[in-house]
């Protein structure tokens, strides 16, 4: 779950981002738990990152995935 500057909550279905490229590493469990903020973003200790339009353009509202 992300939570935006506008306090809304969504969900960021990372499945179809995991077999392009530098996101290919985190189908390993490991790697992929390694997210954490880097600035307005998250980011991979691999370096793999996602901008934050991105994030909240494809995600949905939390309530949306009950």
């Amino acid at each position: 779950m992300l939570t935006f500057d506008t306090n809304e909550v969504k969900v960021f279905d990372m499945n179809p981002f995991l077999d392009q490229g530098v996101f290919k590493p985190l189908k390993d469990e490991s790697l992929f738990n390694s997210v954490h903020v880097s600035f307005d973003t998250v980011e991979w200790s691999n370096g793999a990152d996602i901008c934050p339009e991105t994030l909240y353009e494809q995600s949905v509202k939390f309530e949306d995935c009950a």
